[in-house]
Order: C-alpha cells, then sequence, then structure tokens
C-alpha cells in the first residue's frame, strides 16, 4: 500500500502539476523509479553522494521503448531552476555520461546546478564508429536520426517536474559533430523542445559527409597495393609550409578561404627526400583540399579538407602509430549499414563507392538524417531547413566550430549559416537569433590538445548562452583561451560572431586586449 500510495502521489504530481499538490523533495529520489511515463521503463533512481568535483545527485536510469537509454542526474541541492541534456558523437553507442569536458557532456553543467540528461541514442556500439546495429534495422536509424534526443528531453523533463514540483525555467541542449547533428535536426523538427542549443561543429549532411566526402579521402590515400600513400611522418613539412604561408603568429590559419598554400610547391623536383614530397602525395594533397567532384567537375560536398588542419590529420586522416586513422572506419561502416535503401552489407568496400552514381542513391536516408543538404551543380549550394519556429519561440542558437576541422570540415558549416541569414532576411536579423564562431586552427570538436589551436577547455559557450537567452545579451564573442596542460594560460583571444573576425591591434599577440572584433 505504500509503495502504491507513494507511485499514485507521484503520477498525480506529474499530471496535476501547480494544482495544489505537494511536490516530492529531494529525499524521494528513490520512488522516481516507481513512476509511470509513455513509453518508458524506468530502471533505478538512486541517490549518489558528493565526491571529487561533483555535487550529490539523485541518478535515474531506464530506457524510452523500444532501445533509448538514458541518465538523468539531479542536484539534491542547490538546483538552479534549469535543464540541459547532450549530444552524443560518431555513431554514438554508450550512455557516456561521465564524460569530461563540453563536448556532448553533462557533468561541466551539473557542477553549475543544472539538472541533467544523456542518451546513447537507441543502440549499443563497441564505439562511436561501429555501425552494425545499424544492419537491416530501421528502427534504430531514427532512433539515431530524431527520436532519441526529443525523446530524452520529454522523459527528462517529466522527472525534473516531478522532483522539484516545477518546470525547468530554461532548458538546453548541447552538442557537437553527429551531437551538432542532432542539435540541427532539434533546430528544425522539435522547436519547442529547448530554449537554447549549442551546436557545435555540425555534421548537418551526414549523408554527402560521411559517405562521399569520406569515401574521397580514404580513395585519394590508397596506393596501388593499398597502403596509404601519404602517412604522418610527412606531416611536420606539410605543417611548416602552410603555417609560412598562411599562418598568424601562432601559426593558425585564420580563414583557411583565403590561403593560396599549393602542395605542388613541395613537390620533389628529383629524387624524393625528407624535405619534399612526391608526386603521389602531392596528388593526395590535391584531391582532399579540392573536395570531391564529378566528372563533370561539379563539386559533391564543400571545400574538401581546410589548408591549416594539418596538425589535426593524425587523428583523422593520416593514423597515429599504430591506430588507424578514424575517418576511413566512419566512413565504411557508415556505407555497409547505414547510406543506402537496403543495406549495402558487411562486405562493401569503401574503394566500390561512385561518386556518378551512389551520390544519387543517399537521398531516402538523407531525408531520415540530415538537418541541411548540399546541392551539387555549376554553382553548389546549401538549402538550409528553416530554424524559423525555434526563433520564433525565442529559441537562441550559438554555432562554433574550428576552422582546423578536417572530419566536419568548416566550409558547409559558414555556407550554411548564410543560406540560414538569406533565408532569415539578413545577416543582422538572424544575429538576432543565430550565431556562428569560427576558431581558427581549432581541430574537430576541439579534440586535440597538441595543436597550436584552443582545446574544448579553451571555450564557455554555456555562459554566452546563459546571458543570450535569460537577459538577452547576444555574444559578440567568445573568449578563447589556450593553455598548458597543468592550466597555465599560453594566449587569450576573442572569437568573433560571424561574419566579424578578430585582427591583432595591440603589442602583445598573447592578450585578449589586443584582439578586436572587426567587419570583414
Amino acid at each position: 500500500m505504500r509503495w502504491w500510495t507513494t507511485a499514485a502521489a507521484l503520477a498525480a504530481g506529474v499530471l496535476v502539476a501547480g494544482a495544489g499538490m505537494r511536490p516530492a523533495a529531494a529525499a524521494d529520489c528513490g520512488a522516481l523509479a516507481t513512476m509511470k511515463i509513455e513509453a518508458v521503463n524506468l530502471l533505478s533512481a538512486a541517490e549518489v553522494p558528493a565526491g571529487k568535483d561533483l555535487p550529490a545527485y539523485c541518478r535515474v536510469l531506464g530506457y524510452v521503448r523500444p532501445a533509448i537509454n538514458f541518465e538523468v542526474r539531479l542536484p539534491l541541492a542547490g538546483w538552479n531552476g534549469k535543464f540541459l541534456e547532450a549530444g552524443c558523437g560518431g555513431f554514438c553507442g554508450t550512455l557516456d555520461t561521465d564524460r569530461p569536458g563540453i563536448v556532448n557532456a553533462v557533468n561541466f553543467a551539473l557542477r553549475r546546478g543544472y539538472a541533467v540528461a544523456s542518451m546513447d541514442s537507441g543502440h549499443w556500439g563497441s564505439s562511436v564508429v561501429d555501425g552494425r546495429w545499424a544492419l537491416d534495422n530501421p528502427v534504430a536509424k531514427a532512433d539515431w536520426a530524431w527520436r532519441a534526443v526529443t525523446e530524452t528531453a520529454r522523459t527528462a523533463k517529466v522527472l525534473v517536474r516531478t522532483f522539484y514540483g516545477t518546470e525547468p525555467k530554461h532548458a538546453y541542449f548541447n552538442g557537437c559533430s553527429t551531437g551538432g547533428r542532432m542539435a540541427g535536426v532539434e533546430a528544425t523538427r522539435f522547436p519547442h523542445d529547448f530554449d537554447g542549443i549549442i551546436m557545435g561543429a555540425p555534421a548537418l549532411d551526414y549523408t554527402s559527409l560521411v559517405a562521399t566526402e569520406f569515401a574521397w579521402e580514404a580513395q585519394a590515400n590508397a596506393g596501388p597495393d593499398g597502403k596509404p600513400i601519404l602517412t604522418s611522418a610527412r606531416l611536420p613539412l606539410l605543417q611548416n609550409a602552410v603555417a609560412a604561408a598562411c599562418g598568424d603568429k601562432e601559426g593558425l590559419v585564420a580563414d583557411p578561404r583565403r590561403c593560396n598554400f599549393k602542395p605542388e610547391s613541395l613537390e620533389c623536383k628529383g629524387a624524393s627526400g625528407p624535405d619534399c614530397l612526391s608526386a603521389a602525395e602531392v596528388g593526395v594533397l590535391r584531391k582532399w583540399y579540392d573536395g570531391p567532384h564529378d566528372a563533370a567537375g561539379r563539386a559533391l560536398y564543400p571545400g574538401g579538407v581546410p589548408v591549416g588542419s594539418e596538425a589535426n590529420w593524425p587523428i583523422w586522416l593520416t593514423g597515429l602509430g599504430a591506430r588507424p586513422p578514424a575517418i576511413p572506419l566512419f566512413g565504411r561502416d557508415f556505407l555497409r549499414y547505414m547510406a543506402f535503401v537496403p543495406d549495402a552489407g558487411q562486405t562493401y568496400q569503401t574503394s566500390a563507392f561512385d561518386f556518378e552514381r551512389d551520390p544519387g542513391r543517399l537521398a531516402p536516408m538523407a531525408a531520415l538524417y540530415n538537418a541541411a543538404t548540399w546541392v551539387p551543380g555549376a554553382l553548389g549550394h546549401v538549402q538550409a531547413a528553416s530554424i524559423s519556429g525555434f526563433t520564433g519561440n525565442g529559441g537562441k542558437l550559438l554555432v562554433w566550430q574550428g576552422w582546423g576541422d578536417p572530419i566536419v570540415t568548416p566550409f558547409f558549416t559558414v555556407d550554411w549559416y548564410e543560406a540560414l541569414a538569406k533565408d532569415a532576411g539578413g545577416m543582422e536579423k538572424l544575429r538576432d537569433s543565430a550565431r556562428l564562431f569560427m576558431v581558427p586552427g581549432m581541430d574537430h570538436c576541439g579534440i586535440n590538445p597538441s595543436n597550436a589551436s584552443v582545446t574544448e577547455a579553451g571555450l564557455d559557450p554555456l555562459t554566452a548562452l546563459e546571458h543570450w537567452v535569460e537577459e538577452g545579451k547576444a555574444p559578440d564573442s567568445l573568449l578563447a583561451a589556450k593553455r598548458t596542460a597543468q592550466g597555465q594560460t599560453v594566449w587569450q583571444r576573442p572569437i568573433c560572431a560571424w561574419p566579424e573576425e578578430a585582427k591583432l591591434t595591440g603589442p602583445d599577440v598573447t592578450l585578449a586586449a589586443s584582439w578586436h572584433c572587426v567587419a570583414p
């Protein structure tokens, strides 16, 4: 009888919130597991004591049927009245709630007093490049494509409302890479889920990127023997040449579109050696920098790999010691299990992708996955899905990405943002509700700590978004800080809201005060 009474009270609190029911208190954490939420199985709810740098919280585990696993963390004291949900990277496949940093993470917000939620996107995978779960599984594909974020948000808000007896004052989403694609899907298809969205390095046209672009890159670097032509051992020579041609005082390329570096300048005139590149290696660079094209010369994805991203290639394009590069692995499993109807299957090889025939075959899955589309042509362009439902509801969208991102290449993001501006009636109108921040030299989602640019630890987009949503103060810039592994600041500079960019106007390149945002 006691169990029934507690469960009934909780359910009533959900159904008639604000109707005089006594709200559940933090001491009722365990009883949350007895709640009934549509299409949801709650597995456990237990208090977790404060430890390390996290406050005490109520941990709720469950899944949205059939298979979207989620975790919600509710501060036992000091709740700030807000909620944040995180996206996930690659093909996801794990409930990574304790992920450090800010990228697809929640604990940084839990420390600020947020109620937070994470999810696995609706399946289990052995790694973020494991796509086997999608084989002949349309339900799992839909979960990963669009359902996991909105269903987790729905469920988490019920738990928040029940636990604290009130709705969250504000709801935020934080995602990068695939999480950035999820952010785009939320802004276009579910405009009322969140008040503010952080969209990092967004893979908005997932099919053209992970199928066409990645297949192009993999095929370009495959020699006749199947071994890679260009290896990480050749990158220091390339990095130095690019920095000398186009880098600023820290070696960062502020805008690769203005860099006229030609890989032919490094080609050996005679026998190959350590100070020059072979013709085959130069050929790889040409194809990577140019991006995929069909036989008629139409760009199948914009821009190619950005000049200035070379320091980040070992992770993504050329491998790191015995560790293979990630891009060919992503592309292979996407093409095998997620790109086509019907699925190509586990015997499919990336070398089989046909740049004349296969881009057109991606359309059915593009309609499921994508938040924007590249339209090939003599003058290719981005077709951006409208975010007017989100912005018309007062929503604010903060977009950030590195100019040195070699995986979700930055040119699509810039073209997409400018297409949004056209749809909104001009850049100034768009900037009222959506702002883009491009970080010179930064790797994909700020993952690589060894390059000259900032990592994810050097940005704080959430504070900027809070001021915008809650106080109406739109961010003109984000402060970027390069720090050592010990946390010492090496340099700071503003990252300006597009289309403005930071120009050095003072004597000390390491000080943010020496930089100012100016119009292009």
